[in-house]
């Protein structure tokens, strides 16, 4: 079931009241699958309270200590920011993100809705591991949603998706996406191989690193796709030798 395959990740949320009132309303559009990464205090009472009667979603939360042990077996993963950025991701609307979460996990895949600190939001470190980038509009005079308004929004829609008939499309398994584990490994044969050449030296390594992990990240290879990835990459560090 899809509901069972999404997961919502809270990456370093600060007050334990928000991961209550995110596990709330989890519950009530029937997400159950809820991913901390480093909370800062966790389990706690206040956290109980604020989820008046979701405390069974809290009881079941993933602790981890990184967004990779989060999302890498993933092969889609999108991020909730409400700031456009420089080099921008695929960006979807709450509506179309709740259509694609619903529309990849059919067949039983695991994705993941990721959303940052709540003073901060997303760090583009973070943002550069997910595929696409959900944005809520909002009042341009006041454009502040705490975390479980963002989350129950995204929700609702996801909610709604669910309720449309979907008939699992037959899908070669080697065709789809690889997993954020995949292209994290192939990010770093890249950065290695790139730095062979020199090609990373300078003041613009970590934008140049930002722009190619985006660029291969809206892309999605495949399995087969990133094997030629990797042949290519390793001829540039051959060269590189």
């Amino acid at each position: 079931m899809a509901f069972e395959d999404i997961r919502i990740v809270l990456i370093e949320p600060a007050h334990p009241g928000n991961i209550g009132a995110v596990a709330r309303a989890m519950k009530t559009m029937s997400l159950r699958r809820l991913v901390l990464v480093r909370p800062r205090q966790f389990p706690s009472e206040d956290a109980e309270r604020r989820a008046m009667g979701a405390i069974d979603i809290l009881q079941r939360a993933l602790v981890v200590d990184d967004l990779d042990q989060a999302i890498g077996d993933c092969r889609l993963v999108i991020g909730g920011s409400a700031r456009a950025r420089t080099f921008p991701h695929r960006v979807l609307d709450a509506r179309q993100c709740g259509a694609q979460l619903i529309e990849e996990t059919a067949a039983g895949e695991p994705a993941a809705l990721v959303f940052g600190p709540e003073r901060t939001g997303l760090e583009n470190h973070d943002l550069d591991r997910c595929s696409h980038q959900v944005l809520i509009p909002t009042n341009e005079a006041f454009s502040s949603l705490n975390l479980a308004s963002a989350v129950q929004l995204i929700c609702y829609e996801i909610f709604l998706a669910a309720r449309e008939p979907i008939t699992p499309e037959e899908v070669d398994p080697a065709e789809l996406p690889s997993s954020q584990n995949e292209m994290e490994y192939f990010y770093d044969h890249l950065t290695r191989a790139l730095d062979s050449r020199g090609f990373l030296d300078g003041q613009m390594r970590e934008v140049t690193i930002m722009k190619l992990r985006r660029l291969f990240g809206r892309s999605r290879p495949n399995s087969g796709e990133l094997k030629l990835l990797h042949t290519l990459t390793r001829l540039i560090h051959r060269d590189g030798g």
